[in-house]
């Protein structure tokens, strides 16, 4: 393995780090050290602080770079918020603001970073904003390499979620011709479909040796109980839980008891299976969101038991380990699982940067070498 000094990592719209967790402690901190964390969510930033050190900051980011210097960075990771990739507003006219995505460029550009990694929701790779990112990074000398949507499952995390990841690199630093394809190889695949790799990971595999949750509050005990905790529900509630068989949803509930049934269920007679669903055993979850603890919200009924999945069955298919720690309410916990990036997929994305930076030190040695043979 080539040798390098750690390349320094600037995070921005950080949340609690699940980025940042699979380049820092996803690589056993070998390559990478985190220098610079911005995210308006206070909680996030403890989270962030708790786990990296105490660099992360909470800021209006656009406001943040008008007052601060900006440190020199190998590489900036992060995902300005969706929003950004879906204006109503296409002109804006009388709105001077700008687009998440530009001061996210303007640090990596101050910084003098080498690679960027932008991770999002899938809709950014086709929307208009997306091509006014592309064109701002050719300027200021990068090329983006295939940018891609992704499905976390196929890199090991137990969710099929989708996340779009656009890689730009300085391209003068990179001898081009040796870098390697984007995306990665995956390392699982859908069972149901034919090839070698090993099958997805199941929600089983990442939860099943947690006991039943106890109370409905964190607990002062050791991880995994102190997020392991469960919820208030309403006998409604309940009875509608046990209506629900397994890898059942809502229609199943309409169908075994229509009379608890909510009336907007029954009158909406089509949409999407995943509301009031069940989890399955043997295959990933779906996407954790942030009210992962509300059952209406998406199919996130325990694959058995008559309850919503806890905080830390929710962490636990993010990818999250035990040992990170997660500071805040339950309600800012949930939401900065919710919008994590899965470490595990993250860490994939990491050891492709580590063969692109491979390629910036071999590029940067060919140089020197034609440049001491000229002065010879």
């Amino acid at each position: 393995m080539f040798k390098i000094n750690k390349l320094k990592v600037i995070d921005l719209f950080c949340g609690a780090g699940g980025l940042s967790c699979g380049f820092i402690k996803g690589t056993n901190g070998t390559y990478f050290e985190s220098i610079l964390a911005i995210d308006h969510d206070r909680a996030a930033i403890k989270t962030y602080n708790a786990n990296f050190g105490e660099h992360g900051v909470v800021a209006n980011i656009e406001e943040w770079i008008a007052e601060n210097p900006i440190p020199e960075a190998d590489i900036v990771i992060g995902g300005p918020p969706c929003q950004g990739f879906s204006l109503l507003n296409k002109n804006r006219e009388g709105d001077h603001r700008r687009a998440l995505w530009e001061p996210y460029m303007d640090i990596i550009e101050r910084s003098f970073a080498s690679v960027f990694v932008m991770e999002n929701v899938p809709g950014l790779l086709s929307s208009d904003e997306f091509q006014d990112v592309r064109a701002r990074a050719e300027c200021m000398g990068f090329v983006l390499l295939n940018p891609s949507v992704l499905n976390t499952a196929d890199y090991g995390a137990p969710q099929t979620r989708k996340r779009a990841i656009a890689i730009g690199i300085k391209k003068e630093r990179f001898a081009l011709e040796g870098i390697p394809s984007f995306p990665p190889m995956p390392s699982h695949q859908n069972p149901d479909k034919p090839g070698s790799l090993p099958a997805w990971l199941t929600v089983k595999e990442f939860i099943n040796d947690l006991p039943e949750p106890v109370g409905t509050e964190m607990r002062d005990v050791p991880p995994p109980l102190d997020l392991h905790f469960g919820r208030n529900p309403t006998a409604l509630s309940q009875e509608r839980y046990r209506a629900v068989p397994v890898g059942g949803n809502r229609f199943d509930l309409q169908k075994n008891r229509p009379d608890i049934t909510p009336a907007c269920w029954i009158k909406k007679t089509s949409g999407g299976t995943d509301l009031f669903g069940r989890l399955w055993w043997d295959r990933p979850s779906v996407t954790i969101r942030t009210e992962f603890f509300k059952p209406e919200k998406g199919r996130y009924l325990h694959p058995e038991k008559h309850r919503p999945i806890t905080h830390r069955e929710a962490a636990r298919l993010m990818s999250f380990s035990d040992d990170f720690v997660f500071v805040g309410t339950k309600t800012e916990i949930a939401r900065q699982i919710g919008n994590a990036v899965p470490p595990i997929f993250a860490q994939k994305i990491a050891s492709y940067v580590i063969k692109l930076m491979e390629c910036r030190i071999q590029h940067g040695e060919k140089i020197e070498e034609e440049r001491t043979g000229n002065a010879a």
